[in-house]
């Protein structure tokens, strides 16, 4: 069958979700048996997300093959249990290298490179580079940011063409707006898509579908209203409310009959009636759960939700096949200190150490891994949380005072944390940290043996610094083992203390491959030791 292309744009503002709509799609077509992939097409200038503040863009997703990336990937791959990889993911920056490199290689054979077609035709075969492969049935293409965007608009052009060139049932577009309800009208106004489909419209785009994101049911009358302003079917006007979870949106967007549109407008005969007996179970233990419990998230990105966004997912999943409400405490680092550790972790069921770079926040961090140990709290330590384990347990059992991680403190004395030998030569920062997928041997008999049932397992990483193996001999034989290495590198990737009934830190970040119907294992067995504690 040939591959057809869905592309899906949004208006009015940013935010409106557009990556759960695409996923959400996919999840659909997927159900019925058609093989489907989505790709990100970010018009920043940055080449990848790696470089940004989380503050800025919340979580870099890490994809298989060692890509940073949107946390929209994240949900693509949660939402279809299928990786993503490097082609999952495009940047104007990446676009621009890509045309500027050609230039400079004189492919261009001296022509002026120009916006239209250089940049626009570059653009065009990402979007179809996955199709090409014969892999996949839908290529679903969603575009960052809103129409209008002076960033945005070489993408909107791109997908002008590709929807001249290509066949009318092989490509279709999807118009993601907001529809405003004004308390003192007590009414749903229209007007801003209208105004977002008439620039779209302006721009050369005819949506095939727009998508009313909304708090409040829309009328038969307000559709009509929208098909008729906006020159699409009533069908076509699909209603998006607001959800208790991002995971009912699927099934909200079956109940629109949105897949069915687009399998007719796509022609896509194959397809058969959906199959989501796996997710509607989830969704039923996810909405029903018999117990809760309390877990501390301490971070230093606290204030935006979505630099934790993988993380905080993960527990959705594992909360629900342990059939338990996971309360997440998201606590700023920089406000613990070992004054106030008590009273903030008290109540805690259990005390998760997240990821993060720099020195800000990370005296929090120690002591909040210490009150963990202590207290026999069951503990889990990510990236850099398994790092502040290490240094914790340095400084209290070992006695040295002074240990610290050579990413705060270049000249420390007892350097139990230290970069990477591979990374001492770099000069360039992007894309050069240890990324993607490596392989790790478990210790039989260890607890990260028992939780994930086998010795081989494989996890994603993304990190610059190590546990330095100078001190692991001397760490083993005070109680906290290294029970999980990398075979060809020597690596330390989980480390535990003994006399403890749940301690366990990982170098790899296991967030990124926890999916609704297949929590990670590390977070179902956390949950279930923050549900005894």
């Amino acid at each position: 069958m040939k591959t057809k292309y869905v592309f899906v744009l949004g208006g009015v503002t940013s935010s409106l979700g557009k990556g759960i709509i695409s996923a959400s799609l996919a999840k659909l077509l997927q159900a019925r048996g058609l093989r489907v992939t989505i790709q990100k097409f970010d018009p920043y200038i940055n080449v990848d997300p790696g470089m940004l503040n989380p503050y800025e863009h919340g979580e870099c997703y890490v994809t298989e093959d060692g890509a940073e990336t949107d946390l929209d990937l994240g949900h693509y791959e949660r939402f279809l249990n299928v990786p993503t990889s490097k082609a999952n993911s495009v940047t104007t920056g990446r676009i621009y290298q890509t045309v500027i490199q050609k230039e400079r290689e004189g492919a261009f054979l001296g022509k002026t490179v120009q916006v239209v077609p250089h940049i626009t035709d570059e653009i065009k075969r990402r979007m179809m580079m996955l199709g090409k492969t014969g892999h996949y049935d839908v290529v679903i293409s969603e575009i960052g940011g809103t129409v209008g965007d002076i960033e945005s608009q070489p993408f909107v052009e791109a997908i002008r063409q590709l929807q001249w060139e290509l066949e009318d049932e092989d490509c279709a577009v999807l118009h993601l707006t907001l529809l405003p309800f004004l308390n003192a009208a007590k009414e749903l106004k229209t007007k801003p898509t209208q105004h977002s489909v008439r620039m779209l419209q302006q721009n050369g785009l005819q949506p095939d579908i727009i998508v009313c994101r909304t708090e409040h049911h829309m009328t038969s009358d307000i559709r009509k209203k929208i098909a008729l302003f906006c020159n699409v079917k009533p069908n076509a006007v699909i209603e998006s409310i607001d959800a208790r979870s991002i995971y009912q949106v699927p099934m909200l967007m079956m109940e629109e009959k949105l897949d069915e549109i687009i399998i007719q407008k796509l022609q896509l005969k194959a397809a058969k009636e959906p199959e989501l007996h796996e997710w509607t179970k989830f969704l039923d233990k996810l909405q029903h759960p018999k117990t809760e419990v309390d877990i501390a998230l301490v971070g230093k990105y606290v204030e935006l939700q979505d630099a934790y966004k993988s993380i905080l997912e993960a527990f959705i999943h594992a909360g629900a096949t342990n059939e338990c409400k996971v309360r997440i405490h998201c606590l700023h680092s920089e406000h613990i200190t070992a004054d106030n550790v008590t009273e903030k972790l008290k109540n805690m069921h259990a005390v998760l150490v997240a990821p993060g770079f720099g020195e800000r926040g990370i005296e929090g961090k120690i002591v909040a891994a210490q009150y963990a140990r202590e207290q026999k709290i069951p503990f889990l330590g990510i990236c850099l949380g398994m790092q502040i384990a290490v240094i914790e347990y340095a400084r209290h059992v070992l006695g040295h005072k002074e240990a610290m991680t050579t990413e705060i403190d270049a000249a420390s004395k007892y350097p139990v944390i230290a970069l990477m030998e591979d990374q001492k030569r770099l000069t360039i920062k992007g894309g050069t940290m240890r990324l993607g997928a490596y392989e790790c041997t478990l210790q039989k008999g260890s607890l990260a043996y028992k939780i994930y049932g086998k010795e081989q397992i494989s996890e994603r990483h993304r990190h610059r610094y190590e546990v330095n193996n100078a001190y692991v001999e001397e760490l083993h034989k005070a109680g906290m083992l290294a029970t999980g290495k990398n075979a060809e590198t020597g690596l330390v990737e989980i480390v535990e203390i003994k006399e403890h009934p749940f301690f366990i830190g990982v170098q790899f970040h296991p967030e990124f491959k926890s999916r609704p119907v297949d929590p990670h294992p590390l977070f179902r067995s956390f949950v279930a030791a923050a549900k005894g504690a």
